[in-house]
């Protein structure tokens, strides 16, 4: 994907509301000097700037305050903003939070409809063994630019002067450029956060920007960087513009394992078997990527249906991404303290990501993984298409709880995309020429994506693409009463054998499938046991 062009010119054009708020602050400033003897500068720092000479828009300023701390700045400016008849929102403390990234309290407000927070420059001094600075002190702007990650975040816009300040002396030629490259040398900003080298690569993957030769010291990342806070920079990058060039900077630093991995030795032992190598992560996004894009190869086109969720569903194309990113661990399952066994991917998300439901990562990509055993080669000439009524089949696979279920953001057709994505990373022998290489690869790679496509038409031609959500005709209470039983663990076998009669009778009424289950009940051919475990409650559909 093409980066991110700066334009000829890097100059920042304020809207009407950021310059009344640098107007209000260079006269804060100025009233401050004057009546209470305090001296202070107002710049604004860091993704503010990037993105203004970038030409987008931010509607969060954070701005750096020199010799003075954020909330006393913001308590002054709200006093001196009401002495102009203008409204300050109430104004918030966000407490010192290291693992947040937050090593300073922050004072935070609204002000003209925009997000404000004030912090005082700082310089900051950090232990070996921990991404907490030991030492957090007032510093001058050269200071606050060098402890930041990248010196494309370390500009600065002075709101007095209304110029752009690089102390790094590189942030604006790196950012006309395309490049990541940290104001210090890279050893030194890794070592003291390691959790920069992580924002360093979902920063490259936004803007499609390119390491310095120099960023390739990753080795406290594991030590160090709180495991919630990676998470969090790597759903940010699978929702970002180019998630393939951030698993590709992952590859190429090694970090996968420090990443993905981080599993203890007891829980690893427990592992079925190895996981795949690693660069089937890299192999999977990349075959995503082009199965999402315009292929320009002579790969077969996806059927419409096969994009679906992703068009439907805002989570759905994140979580494909994550998913694919983990497949090394397909099929690889561990076991808990109780010899439980449950599938590695659980505890890799939960675990070395603390990823949770949201967006439906815990729950959703575990599915798509299983889902992907359920569905895959769905090849309509194989026998077991052919032993009974292909709709019953067909319906029945798709609706199968991992395949699709809305309350793990589950849908059929993301669910067979990933069945086809994961078939088709043996097709890709080598990342440099992926798909698009050797004629055999394609030639395979179609023949898989044409047997999901038939697939998919077939399920349109049976009309199943509703079926999958309907309930049974009849619900728990109205079979107990009908086939007059206590109700058990049965009624459920019962009403799965009711789903299967509705889908090979898609036209069949309520009342002809009473009349089947009496019929059945009669010949016996209804499981029925009554002396089931109790604890088993059926589960009764209203």
């Amino acid at each position: 994907m093409d980066r991110v062009m700066a334009p000829d010119e890097l100059k920042i054009q304020l809207t009407e509301t950021e310059e009344k708020i640098c107007v209000l602050l260079d006269k804060c400033k100025e009233y401050l000097q004057a009546e209470k003897g305090i001296s202070t500068t107002c710049r604004i720092a860091g993704g503010w700037v990037r993105d203004k000479l970038l030409g987008s828009q931010s509607n969060d300023l954070d701005i750096a305050l020199s010799d003075i701390m954020g909330l006393a700045f913001a308590e002054h400016l709200a006093e001196f903003a009401k002495s102009q008849n203008i409204e300050v929102g109430t104004i918030s403390k966000i407490a010192q939070n290291p693992d947040q990234s937050k090593h300073l309290e922050t004072a935070t407000f609204k002000m003209f409809g925009l997000e404000i927070d004030l912090v005082n420059l700082r310089s900051e001094e950090y232990a070996s063994n921990s991404r907490i600075p030991t030492g957090v002190t007032f510093g001058t702007p050269v200071q606050d630019a060098l402890r930041r990650d990248m010196t494309i975040n370390a500009l600065f816009y002075n709101v007095h002067t209304h110029t752009v300040e690089d102390f790094t002396g590189k942030g604006l030629n790196d950012l006309r450029n395309g490049i990541i490259r940290t104001p210090l040398p890279p050893r030194e900003t890794f070592l003291d956060d390691p959790l920069r080298i992580i924002r360093c690569i979902r920063f490259a993957s936004r803007f499609g920007f390119q390491f310095v030769p120099e960023l390739e010291n990753a080795e406290a990342l594991v030590s160090k960087v709180a495991r919630e806070r990676a998470g969090m920079e790597l759903t940010k990058m699978m929702k970002g513009r180019d998630p393939v060039h951030a698993v590709s900077l992952i590859q190429d630093l090694s970090l996968f394992d420090p990443i993905f991995s981080v599993i203890p030795t007891d829980v690893l032992s427990t592992f079925s078997h190895p996981r795949s190598a690693n660069i089937d992560s890299l192999k999977a996004t990349s075959i995503l990527r082009l199965l999402l894009s315009d292929p320009s190869t002579g790969l077969t086109p996806l059927h419409p249906l096969l994009t679906r969720a992703i068009r439907e569903d805002t989570t759905c194309k994140d979580r494909l991404y994550l998913a694919a990113t983990l497949t090394p661990y397909l099929g690889v399952t561990y076991k808990d303290k109780k010899h439980r066994e449950f599938p590695a991917i659980t505890y890799v998300i939960r675990e070395s990501l603390k990823l949770g439901t949201q967006n439906h990562y815990l729950d959703g990509i575990p599915a798509l993984f299983a889902a992907s055993e359920i569905l895959k080669n769905p090849d309509l000439n194989q026998e077991k298409f052919r032993q009974s009524s292909e709709r019953v089949i067909i319906g029945l696979m798709l609706r199968e709880k991992a395949v699709h279920n809305v309350n793990t953001g589950s849908h059929w057709t993301s669910s067979l995309l990933f069945s086809l994505l994961r078939e088709l990373i043996p097709c890709c022998e080598t990342i440099e020429e992926g798909l698009e290489g050797k004629q055999s690869d394609i030639s395979a790679a179609s023949e898989k994506i044409t047997i999901y496509n038939r697939f998919v038409e077939r399920v349109e031609e049976l009309a199943l693409t509703s079926a999958v959500d309907a309930k049974p005709l009849v619900d728990g209470r109205e079979v107990v009463s009908l086939l007059n039983f206590k109700a058990g663990p049965w009624t459920g076998t019962v009403l799965a054998r009711v789903v299967e009669w509705q889908l090979e009778h898609p036209e069949g009424s309520k009342g002809e499938c009473l009349t089947w289950l009496k019929e059945q009940l009669s010949a016996g051919t209804l499981d029925i046991d009554q002396n089931g475990p109790a604890s088993k409650k059926a589960r009764i559909y209203k």
